[in-house]
Order: C-alpha cells, then sequence, then structure tokens
C-alpha cells in the first residue's frame, strides 16, 4: 500500500438511456482538474466515473431501441469511455453497475442492512418520477401542483414531468430514523455539502421531516436481486450509491480488499450535480450510518449548464427542442480539447448554474489562451532561439525582476483556490503571470537590448524570466490543460518535470537550467477568427 495520503474523489455515475452531454462532461472534467492537481501535490489519488445501468429508466431506453437492457448498456459504455479519452479524463476506474463486484457488494449491503435493523418489508402506494428514478409522497406532489398551478396534474415536484402510479410490495430503510443524526452532521461538519449555499436546501429538505425510503422494486426485475426475498429487486438508488464502495473493495473477500478499502475509504470528494444533491447528501450518509460505515468528507454540488440566447442576452434550458442544445463534439471542433477544458473549468463557477455560449467562449479563448499564454510561450522560444541559438542562457542568479515578484507566493494563492474547487480564481493567479510577463517583454524591449553587445547579460536574464515563468505556469495550468501545459514544458527542455507530485517545489522561483534545448512550434493556442 503506498505510503502517500489517500485521496479520493469521484463522479455521479452516469445514467445509460442517452449519450454522454455537456453536463455529464463538465461533471467529469470538474473532478479531472482535482484530480490531477492532488497528483501533483503529493496525493495517491483514486479517481472513479463509471455508469448506472439498473432501473425502470433504462429498462424502458432499451425497449425503445429493441434491445435487452444489457445489450443496451453494453452499447453506450464505449461513448462514455471514447469521450472521456478525448476529454483527457484520467480516471483509474470506471464502474459499471451491471459488474459481478457491483453485484457482490450490494447484495453485501442488504445483509448488513438486514442486520442494523433499519430495513422492514411492507407496501409502496405513491407516485414515483420514471427520468429521475425518485418517489415522491401525495403532500409533496399536491404542494407543488398548487405552487407551479397545475393542481391535480401530478407532475414531478423536480422536473415538472408526468409521475407514475405506483403500487407494489416493498423493502423500506428507516430514513426517517436518521433525520437528528443528519442536523447534527450539518451541526458538526457545515463544509459536509460544497457550496455553503447549497447546504440550505438540504437541512430545510431534512428539517420539513424524512420519510422512509422505498428500497425494493417488484413492478420489473431489471436491478439487483435482493439476496432473501425473491421477486425484489434493488431500488436504483440503493445499488447506484453503492458503488462509491464497491470500487474500493467493499464487499470483496481477501485481505487485499480490506486493505484498499481502509486506505481509500471515506471519499474525499463526490463531485454530483445540484439535481441529485438530496441523494448524496441526505440518503447517502442515513445510509452510512446504519452500516456503520464513515461518511465522505465533502460533496460537492455543481450547477446546470444553460445556453445564453445571443440576441436577447438571456439563460435558456438547454434542450433539443428548442433547438439550443449543443454537443460535446462542436465544443471540440470549435475550441479544441484544451480550450474546451478550459472555457468550462474557467468561465463557469462550478457551483452555480452557467449560461454558455460560442460567443464567450471565442471571447475567453482568444483573450486567455490565443492572446496570452499561447502568444507568450511563441514569443519567448522564438526569441531564445534567435538570441541564444536555442538554448535557455545563463542568468544572474537571485536578481530581483517583476516576475520574481509576482511569483512569489503564487503556488499557496493558487492551492488556496484548488483547494475549494474554485478553478476559475486558480486560473486567474497564473495569468497574472503570462500577463506580467507579456508587459515584461513589451517593457524590456529585448529586440533593442540584443543590438547592444554591453547588454549581453541583461537580455539573456529577460528572456531567462521569460522562460522561468513559462515553466511555472505550465505546472500551474497543467490540472486544466494537461496536453499544452506537457508541451509547453517540453518546448523549454523541461519535459521531465510534468509528472512532478510536488507541484510547490517545482513551481518555486529558479530552477531553470542554463542549456536546455528550446524550440518554437506551432501556436499552441490558434487564434479564433
Amino acid at each position: 500500500m503506498s505510503t502517500k495520503p489517500s485521496y479520493y474523489i469521484t463522479t455521479p455515475i452516469y445514467y445509460v438511456n442517452a449519450a454522454p452531454h455537456l453536463g455529464t462532461a463538465y461533471s467529469t472534467i470538474i473532478a479531472d482538474v482535482q484530480a490531477r492537481y492532488r497528483r501533483a501535490t503529493g496525493y495517491n489519488v483514486k479517481f472513479l466515473t463509471g455508469m448506472d445501468e439498473h432501473g425502470q429508466k433504462v429498462a424502458e431506453a432499451a425497449e425503445k431501441h429493441g434491445m435487452t437492457p444489457q445489450e443496451w448498456c453494453d452499447s453506450q459504455a464505449p461513448l462514455f469511455k471514447e469521450l472521456w479519452g478525448e476529454l483527457e479524463i484520467s480516471n483509474d476506474d470506471f464502474i459499471r453497475t451491471t459488474e459481478e463486484r457491483q453485484n457482490r457488494a450490494v447484495q453485501y449491503l442488504w445483509e448488513r442492512m438486514q442486520e442494523s435493523g433499519y430495513i422492514y418489508k411492507g407496501s409502496y402506494d405513491g407516485w414515483y418520477c420514471v427520468p429521475d428514478e425518485t418517489f415522491f409522497t401525495e403532500t409533496q406532489v399536491e404542494k407543488a401542483d398548487e405552487a407551479r398551478g397545475t393542481k391535480g396534474a401530478h407532475l414531478c415536484p423536480d422536473c415538472d414531468r408526468p409521475l407514475e402510479r405506483v403500487q407494489e410490495e416493498s423493502w423500506f430503510f428507516k430514513l426517517s430514523a436518521f433525520q437528528d443524526r443528519l442536523l447534527k452532521l450539518y451541526d458538526e461538519h457545515p463544509d459536509f455539502v460544497q457550496p455553503d449555499f447549497r447546504m440550505n436546501e438540504v437541512r430545510s429538505f431534512v428539517e420539513s421531516g424524512l420519510q422512509d425510503l422505498s428500497v425494493s422494486r417488484t413492478t420489473f426485475d431489471w436491478g439487483i436481486p435482493v439476496p432473501f426475498d425473491d421477486g425484489h429487486v434493488t431500488y436504483v438508488w440503493f445499488d447506484a450509491l453503492t458503488n462509491y464502495m464497491t470500487a474500493v473493495g467493499y464487499g470483496a473477500d481477501g485481505d487485499e480488499a480490506a486493505a484498499d478499502f481502509a486506505y481509500r475509504w471515506p471519499a474525499h470528494t463526490h463531485i454530483v450535480g445540484k439535481d441529485i444533491i438530496r441523494f448524496h447528501c441526505v440518503i447517502w450518509p442515513a445510509m452510512l450510518m446504519a452500516l456503520g460505515e464513515a461518511l465522505p468528507e465533502h460533496v460537492f454540488a455543481h450547477g446546470f449548464l444553460t445556453v445564453k440566447n445571443e440576441e436577447t442576452g438571456k439563460a435558456e434550458k438547454m434542450s433539443k427542442s428548442r433547438g439550443n442544445a449543443i454537443a460535446p463534439r462542436e465544443v471540440i471542433e470549435k475550441l479544441g480539447v484544451e480550450g474546451y477544458r478550459y472555457y468550462f473549468m474557467t468561465d463557469v463557477t462550478p457551483g452555480t448554474d452557467g449560461a454558455i455560449s460560442f460567443g464567450r467562449m471565442e471571447q475567453v479563448y482568444n483573450a486567455d489562451l490565443a492572446n496570452s499564454w499561447g502568444n507568450l510561450i511563441s514569443r519567448s522560444t522564438n526569441m531564445c532561439i534567435k538570441y541564444f541559438e536555442g538554448h535557455t542562457p545563463e542568468h544572474t542568479a537571485g536578481a530581483e525582476n517583476p516576475l520574481s515578484q509576482v511569483a512569489a507566493g503564487l503556488f499557496d494563492r493558487y492551492a488556496a483556490k484548488m483547494d475549494a474547487l474554485a478553478y476559475g480564481d486558480a486560473a486567474k493567479e497564473v495569468m497574472e503571470l503570462i500577463h506580467a510577463a507579456n508587459h515584461y517583454i513589451e517593457d524590456s524591449e529585448p529586440w533593442t537590448l540584443a543590438k547592444d553587445p554591453a547588454k549581453a547579460g541583461e537580455l539573456a536574464d529577460v528572456i531567462w524570466n521569460l522562460l522561468e515563468a513559462i515553466r511555472i505556469s505550465a505546472h500551474l495550468l497543467m490540472p486544466l490543460m494537461p496536453s499544452t501545459s506537457t508541451e509547453a514544458l517540453r518546448r523549454i527542455g523541461c519535459e521531465a518535470e510534468a509528472g512532478t507530485d510536488d507541484l510547490r517545489a517545482a513551481c518555486a522561483w529558479g530552477q531553470l537550467a542554463a542549456g536546455l534545448p528550446v524550440e518554437k512550434g506551432d501556436p499552441p493556442f490558434p487564434r479564433l477568427v
């Protein structure tokens, strides 16, 4: 087992009723950036993503496409894996809930739950939202219908789609027994739910009163069987949430699995969309309390992506019927993979809804990547080739200069933002150094210094300072844009530094060696016109 501290981060496991879209990619890149950052700061990272393959919604999607549920799931898995590969997602594991390890873990969970005394058998008669796989009480539905002026319509309180009336024998989880313990959790660990304004929603829901949860189904059979009751299959969320423990050895036999679980659990951060926050911040911790297992340290809920109408300036819900749905492929074709990652991680605040537009994507790309970062790389390497035959020059060690002053304390400022998943703010800290370096070129005028042999030492210092600023900026931008950051390091002869696990040390000013080969290459971020 590694001597490094563990950092375990997860995305939601995604429903396979449709192909991956901007929202699922958004969640996954948020987690990937944090995983890359944590690896670079000395953690042994476990980064999990995957697919949620059971439940009524998946069964209906399969039937619609003329396939069995398993055939449908098997046809969707490559779509997710291929897109994650293209978007440079560095997940260590990809779990599918139809795998044997998940089946074993969920059945083990059932046995543990039966021993705990927190489940009982009864019958369910109420409303069910198939798209959201969520049960609702009569009171919840009536209040929602009344609030929206659709009394008697029986629409989902969360997504406004028609509900189904369900009457079936069921096993129930005593969720109501955990109301006080959950409120105590929120009081004692206010950062359990992040961003902090999401905690108000969770707390309000729990304070309004918790109902016991139906956790088995008998009206269809696409799910993991309940081990001690034939005809019952596991409610999809009871199954899905368990995946986070399955992937680190829960329910598996052997000392190795036990050691892995002891090392990895609890998870440090679950990344989820705000629409599933109640499952992760209410039901999931209650399940873990019932099992006597440790709780995850944080659940980070991001907002929805909306589309900014270029004519009205208003944010609109993304949908095919409106004709404004944007597919990941369209963004990749416009910005490239690295531009895609940078835009969504820096211009959309992870905790809130974000209105996106192609116009804004182009603006951010050109300003930050083409005109600033890419321009700095191209100009600096070109001058090094022109004035120093393509090798980093000797420099005056310890000499004060504007760039070393900006770099002082940069890592600490950056790390504080990255720890909080405030990627846009972290990128701004790096861009300050990049902007300062571009201004430094204009202020120092290397082309003028090059004309005076007496100023050869000053010219060497200027070029060295620029290359050192590139080296540090590339390290700090690595979690956001791994390929172009690695390429920037390669162009200044520092490719070997790309896999650092001590980012703080790597970002200390003054480490660039003299005599390293420097290349210019094509513009890393061609300007969009």
